[in-house]
């Protein structure tokens, strides 16, 4: 029996993948969606890929690990925000103090950008390891900083990043399987599965557990691109001209992802912002308008849905924006408007505590990647390379490095 690729199974029932899969190889990638279709549904697939490839590197991975006193993750634009992602549970599970850092903060504040704490282990985050950001920040700390230890996780074999650094001893290099280094413009695959490479640093110790998390992610995405497509297809042909995002802890920081997603692929055409539940009351509020669409990613952890829940129903009574769209675990009836749209996960964990917001990121992202996908089809652009202009490029353009004082 020949096995179905995971955009066939989607086209079989949703009819917006049908569509778009019914043109000939030729014609989505005349019209620009050819590689953005297939990253985004190959997620599933290739995240048991990267599983086995981190617990295969677990020795290298403890060794880099043994003795910190602190851990930063850093990239630049959304591998800043893969690193987000984690940071939270890198940090209640390795009980050090762990940051998320841009690469130009790097550059610009070298080692004030870092957290306290000696040694310390600095994990690079790219997809094609070839912006400036990437090599200058790992260079000016190899040069500045002899007590870090450095990790780079990358999905471009070929990129500098991946091979600038081979022979020095403090970097250990893993680069990702192929197919993450995703050829459109965008991150989409290359995140997530850089999301969830660096989520082994917190389970070392329990390697099956990480990997029964990924298996069970890779199940739940799968049923959403299975079944949600077309509810989010639909979504996006709304008229809405901003979209605010909104999300706490770990899943404020997919929210960052999917606000970048959709401003990148409508090339600004769709104003986007992101904000906490909480946050919102303090100003940002006064700017959901009728021509706003709310996404919100609501937590699974009991007390911090307590919170969202309030901020939803205050929006409800306020009859604020132009519709909801509620996506999470087991989303209460009681929470839901007329109006609402809800995309439910479902993940079938093995252990009820895996099902917390630590795990969660990577599904939403996906619902920010899919309806970024159509929204910008549906502003007439090309997914594959959305900024006609060249404003933006799949790898930042090179700039000077200042990497001294004088």
């Amino acid at each position: 029996m020949v096995k179905q690729n995971p955009l066939q199974i989607a086209a079989q029932s949703q009819d917006s993948v049908a569509e778009l899969l019914a043109r000939t190889p030729e014609e989505q990638q005349h019209l620009g969606y050819f590689h953005t279709l297939r990253e985004i549904c190959q997620q599933p697939s290739t995240w048991t890929l990267t599983s086995e490839l981190m617990v295969c590197s677990t020795p290298a991975l403890i060794h880099g690990l043994e003795g910190i006193s602190s851990l930063a993750l850093t990239g630049s634009g959304s591998s800043e925000y893969a690193g987000d992602c984690v940071r939270m549970a890198l940090q209640k599970e390795l009980g050090i103090n762990v940051l998320a850092v841009a690469g130009g903060a790097l550059l610009t504040h070298g080692t004030q950008a870092l957290p306290i704490g000696r040694p310390a282990l600095i994990v690079s985050l790219a997809r094609s390891g070839d912006s400036p950001e990437s090599v200058g920040a790992l260079a000016l700390m190899l040069k500045t900083e002899p007590e870090l230890r450095h990790l780079v996780l990358t999905c471009n074999r070929k990129g500098s990043l991946a091979n600038a650094f081979r022979e020095d001893p403090r970097v250990v290099t893993i680069t990702l399987d192929e197919r993450t280094n995703d050829r459109s413009l965008v991150m989409t695959s290359s995140f997530t599965n850089l999301v969830l490479a660096a989520r082994i640093l917190g389970l070392l110790q329990d390697p099956s557990r990480y990997q029964s998390i990924c298996t069970a992610l890779a199940s739940g995405a799968r049923v959403l691109l299975q079944t949600q497509v077309g509810a989010l297809a639909q979504v996006s042909k709304a008229p809405f001209r901003r979209v605010l995002f909104l999300g706490s802890g770990a899943r404020f920081a997919a929210a960052r992802e999917a606000a970048l997603k959709m401003l990148e692929m409508t090339a600004g055409r769709v104003s986007t912002a992101c904000e906490t539940y909480l946050g919102l009351r303090h100003g940002p509020m006064s700017a959901v308008h009728d021509d706003t669409l709310l996404v919100c990613f609501l937590s699974s952890e009991s007390r911090l849905r307590a919170y969202e829940a309030d901020v939803l129903q205050e929006l409800a009574q306020k009859q604020l924006g132009l519709f909801r769209l509620i996506a999470g675990d087991r989303v209460p009836r009681e929470l839901i408007a007329p109006r609402d749209v809800v995309i439910p996960y479902e993940i079938p964990f093995e252990h009820a505590g895996d099902a917390g917001d630590d795990s969660l990121p990577v599904m939403d992202v996906i619902v920010g990647q899919i309806l970024a996908l159509f929204r910008c089809l549906a502003e007439g652009l090309r997914p594959d390379a959305p900024s006609a202009s060249g404003v933006i490029q799949r790898v930042v353009q090179s700039f000077p490095l200042h990497l001294s004082n004088g």
